[in-house]
């Protein structure tokens, strides 16, 4: 990625720049790519999750269309677009690249990482200060300030569902252009995601951000980089895109039985958190005093708060005073069944690596083994409930691609 930027920079230096923005905690630089000389801004955020790799391949096609549809892109609309190639490159590279000959999901997770939230870049301190914020989220911020653009696209990622785009304010008739990409690489569109349960949706496979003081989720966008740019006038689009596709994503269908399913789901989270606390208390005796590193932070905080989580649909722990729920499609309970499965999943795969990768005592062989079989059983179960299927790269890249051209071109 950072090979094709310098590429581009060189091939076209009166159009392309690439510069350093910041430093990340391991040292490695932030580059940002800036291409065109208008004075309406658009920053593209590749890399802000570890997990979801498909950012890169993105960055690489939209910067190679924006040089080569200059006049719509460029010029024609007074615009410069920036990408930051990476935003965590120390996580990026915690997040083991997968040989191509075994790239299957049980190879997926077996290669696993994603940081604990405190360690994720575009979350910010409630109190809204920067001074203790990651070096990451401040060369992020800086780059804000100074840009201050009228969109940030924010490339993330799932590995199972459909493909959506999260929206900070309402961008009229997004829903139309995406859903006619998604139909073309017979991807679906997320209809019911669960990580937006109470946003409200324009149309199949768009959300937007309500207000703070009705906003209800698992992770505080309020306090954001996604929110910041609002001071500014801008907008952001978060856009996911699935690495395997579920096609319940898209069924808009009531399901038939959705408070057992609920339940049902409750149950599964809670039993596969509590398993994977359990083995974590088992490892932390050979640790001394470490702390285990990110990999065990990241696992023991899915652990811990995984049955925290379920309280947002499980009808056994909503309070009287929770927000209604969204009439329950077979859409929403999918999304909130792959959730349940996709936690265990993560915290179990990330203390397989840790363990993998110390000392082995007979103790930690024998858990070593067990977490093995754990996390094959469970990724099988997954990909099996879901019926999932793999999305060609390439799809996935172009489906990214052109929902932040749509975004652009409809804010227009």
């Amino acid at each position: 990625m950072t090979a094709s930027a310098r590429s581009l920079a060189v091939r076209m230096p009166s159009l392309c720049r690439l510069r350093q923005v910041g430093t990340s905690r391991g040292g490695e630089p932030l580059w940002l790519l800036s291409i065109g000389h208008g004075r309406r801004n658009v920053l593209v955020v590749a890399g802000p999750h570890a997990n979801e790799m498909i950012g890169g391949a993105t960055v690489v096609r939209l910067a190679e269309r924006v040089t080569t549809e200059q006049p719509r892109l460029l010029a024609g609309a007074d615009a410069s677009w920036h990408f930051l190639l990476c935003a965590d490159p120390d996580g990026a590279r915690l997040n083991e690249a997968v040989p191509e000959t075994e790239f299957t999901m049980l190879g997926h997770y077996r290669h696993f990482f994603r940081p604990c939230a405190a360690e994720q870049p575009e979350w910010l301190a409630a109190d809204g200060r920067l001074n203790d914020a990651l070096p990451e989220t401040q060369a992020l911020i800086r780059v804000i300030d100074e840009l201050r653009p009228v969109l940030q696209v924010s490339l993330h990622g799932i590995d199972v569902g459909g493909s959506f785009v999260q929206l900070t304010h309402d961008i009229p008739r997004l829903a139309e252009r995406i859903a006619k990409s998604a139909a073309e690489f017979d991807i679906p569109l997320e209809a019911g995601s669960s990580d937006a349960f109470h946003w409200p949706s324009p149309g199949p496979g768009v959300y937007v951000m309500p207000p703070p003081s009705r906003y209800r989720s698992r992770e505080d966008a309020d306090n954001s980089t996604w929110t910041y740019i609002q001071r500014y006038g801008g907008v952001t689009a978060i856009a996911e895109v699935p690495m395997w596709a579920c096609d319940r994503a898209a069924d808009t269908s009531p399901h038939p039985d959705a408070g057992a399913a609920l339940c049902a789901a409750g149950d599964a989270l809670r039993h596969g958190s509590h398993v994977v606390s359990r083995l974590i208390a088992e490892v932390r005796p050979h640790l001394a005093d470490r702390d285990g590193g990110p990999l065990l932070r990241a696992a023991a905080e899915i652990a811990a708060v995984g049955p925290i989580l379920a309280a947002d649909w499980d009808p056994s722990l909503r309070g009287s005073a929770a927000p209604p729920l969204p009439p329950m499609t077979r859409a929403r309970v999918s999304s909130v069944e792959i959730y349940t499965q996709r936690l265990p999943l993560r915290a179990a795969s990330m203390l397989l690596r840790f363990v993998r990768g110390i000392e082995p005592v007979p103790p930690l062989t024998e858990l070593r083994g067990r977490l093995e079989h754990l996390v094959t059983d469970w990724c099988r179960a997954y990909e099996t409930a879901h019926r999932a299927r793999w999305i060609p790269v390439r799809h996935q890249a172009e489906q990214h691609a052109r929902a932040a051209i749509a975004c652009f071109e409809l804010l227009g």
